[in-house]
């Protein structure tokens, strides 16, 4: 039986400070990161073609995006953290807290083979799906549904379910230890 791991826990009620999500925000951001140093090239010479635009433009693009990420990460963890501590609003922090508190021994040990399994396809797939980027990149560019590989796409999307999977695990658990230690 799977437990109920969005249930408040029963006798570990606890502090709902620090909000969920940093943990997961990094190591988004991080991998957002990967991918756009990886592509880059690829998208480079895809679009400016495409966009009949000099390659130099395609790039400050992507730099931009990657600075504009990064900001609005910040600034979502930043209003996250606040409305926690009960200064301002946020409606995924609202219902947080009313399953406020710690992880219940279930929840933890579904959070660990969450963590386990996510991380294991993760790390499994992401060479392949690295390297399935850019074609899948080009396909998109040139609109060319015959050099679509689906094997790729599976790869690529089983890899980023997987580390979706084992991100947010590992923030839940981060997250819930700071809570039992703040609760201590």
């Amino acid at each position: 039986m799977v437990p109920d791991v969005d249930a408040p826990a029963e006798a570990t009620d606890g502090p709902s400070v620090p909000a969920y999500g940093p943990v997961d925000a990094v190591l988004g951001y991080a991998l957002f990161y990967v991918v756009v140093d990886r592509v880059t090239p690829t998208v480079t010479a895809t679009f400016a073609g495409v966009l009949s635009v000099p390659p130099s433009t395609v790039g400050l693009g992507l730099a931009a995006a990657l600075w504009f990420v990064l900001a609005t990460t910040a600034f979502d963890q930043l209003r996250r953290q606040l409305a926690a501590l009960g200064v301002g609003t946020a409606d995924a922090v609202r219902r947080e807290t009313a399953r406020s508190g710690t992880l219940s021994e279930p929840q933890t040990e579904f959070y660990l083979a969450a963590l386990l399994v996510g991380g294991v396809v993760a790390v499994w797939t992401f060479d392949t799906a690295m390297r399935s980027l850019p074609a899948l990149i080009r396909v998109v560019g040139t609109l060319d549904p015959g050099a679509f590989v689906p094997r790729e796409f599976l790869t690529v999307a089983t890899f980023f379910v997987a580390f979706a999977v084992a991100t947010h695990a590992l923030d839940r658990l981060v997250v819930g230890a700071v809570r039992q230690w703040l609760a201590d």
